[in-house]
């Protein structure tokens, strides 16, 4: 793996097997990252990213803006959020089977037992949100792939650091990001839209946006719920 150093910003390169360069900036801390054609050169590379320093350093303002997300210890009397609105945690020790219970009166109940570690609740409460997610997506992706005149072959639910949702154009799959089932229904068919709409349009350009306009018009105020 190699490194660029322009203005003291550290980039970090990847080279694959691709005809395209591809930059992207990462949150918490703004990282910088290309990744580039196999066997470019290392001048062309360098030319690139010295034209992309405004864009880099307006991303990094964006990202270090950010109010940085609270540490979870999934504790009793957490807030923990759930499509958009917060609920208090309750944690409950049980001998019978570890689960999440849900209702809009009591919240999130979390059983587990005596001496449950971090991770343990962590990754109940996670299983928990991806198969709330798994039942909610479906509904979105017929309404929209009928909209859109669009069809993936196959979608999927994990965790991912820099995006929301991906899309493989050649596999006809997307991925979305299990985050998602903390934000409101609206940011999650945002996504799906997002990613359908690349079926059509590979880059994000101004005939992705014109797609994305058409079919969700207010998709920047939903962008802007979503990253806030």
């Amino acid at each position: 793996m190699e490194k660029l150093i322009i203005d003291d910003l550290e980039i970090e390169v990847v080279r694959k097997k691709i005809k395209h360069l591809y930059l992207s900036v990462s949150p918490p801390a703004g990282n910088v990252r290309m990744t580039v054609p196999a066997r470019l050169d290392h001048e062309t590379i360098t030319f690139f990213a010295r034209s992309k320093l405004a864009w880099i350093k307006r991303q990094q303002a964006k990202i270090l803006a950010r109010p940085c997300p609270p540490v979870l210890d999934y504790v009793h009397g957490e807030t923990h959020y759930f499509f958009g609105r917060p609920y208090r945690l309750q944690v409950l020790e049980t001998t019978s089977r570890q689960r999440v219970e849900y209702s809009a009166d009591q919240g999130l109940i979390l059983y587990v037992r005596p001496n449950s570690t971090k991770e343990r609740r962590q990754k109940l409460l996670n299983d928990w949100y991806r198969q709330q997610l798994r039942a909610a997506i479906p509904t979105f992706l017929e309404k929209w792939q009928k909209e859109i005149g669009v069809t993936i072959g196959e979608w999927g639910i994990k965790r991912m650091k820099t995006k929301w949702g991906s899309c493989n154009l050649q596999a006809r799959r997307i991925w979305l990001n299990l985050e998602l089932a903390k934000k409101s229904p609206r940011c999650l068919e945002y996504i799906i839209v997002h990613e359908l709409v690349h079926v059509l349009e590979r880059k994000h350009n101004n005939r992705f946006y014109g797609y994305l306009t058409k079919y969700l018009p207010d998709w920047k105020e939903i962008k802007k719920e979503l990253n806030s």
